[in-house]
């Protein structure tokens, strides 16, 4: 399964986050991040790099396109023990991505605020960190995904037990936890807009 050398850090919930990103950069890991994620990094002295510097092109759309690209998502799809996938990774210059730690955005907190605007409801459905989780979990055999802080303790433990390596249980692990995650997720969103529209139509 192989060393983790790059991770991409992008969450709402940012609990635990910095000493988590510590101990990957202790052990050589490369820290790809975006927005509030990549600057309280930085300010914890963590060394990081923007993922729009990674692939070279901007934030647009007021953040709504960030990491929709092939240099992630190329990265975080190749099977490494696919010789032509490693081939096409490096003919467009992609860099395997190893590990993805991300939680969505806070949808259902969102929604439960009284006075909250549908297009605010709107702007809280995360499409990039769903994009991210379950193509990392599609390939976890390479590729270690996070989507819960409460994590963080035990990937931390078998990194340093087993020399910057996460387990294949614990890689399965975490997959499943993935798919729960995004169920809930759009089920929440499908429930809300449901109720918008039964509610337009009175």
């Amino acid at each position: 399964m192989g060393k983790i050398r790059r991770a991409i850090i992008s969450v709402s919930d940012k609990s635990g986050v910095d000493d988590f990103a510590r101990v990957l950069s202790d052990f050589g890991v490369e820290i790809l991040s975006t927005g509030g994620t990549a600057k309280k990094l930085k300010e914890s002295g963590i060394d990081v790099k923007e993922v729009s510097e990674y692939t070279g092109f901007p934030e647009i759309l007021e953040g709504r396109v960030k990491t929709l690209h092939p240099k992630i998502h190329g990265g975080l799809l190749a099977r490494r023990d696919n010789p032509e996938h490693m081939e096409q990774l490096k003919k467009h210059g992609i860099e395997p991505i190893d590990m993805v730690v991300v939680n969505l955005y806070p949808f259902e907190k969102t929604i439960s605020k009284p006075d909250v605007t549908f297009r605010e409801a709107i702007e809280n459905i995360d499409i990039g960190g769903p994009t991210m989780i379950r193509a990392a979990a599609k390939n976890f055999e390479s590729v270690v995904v996070i989507v819960d802080p409460a994590d963080y303790e035990i990937v931390r433990e078998e990194i340093v037990r087993l020399g910057g390596e996460v387990s294949y249980k614990t890689r399965v692990r975490l997959a499943q936890k993935v798919f729960a995650h995004t169920s809930k997720y759009d089920a929440a969103i499908a429930d809300y807009l449901q109720k918008t529209i039964t509610g337009s139509e009175q």
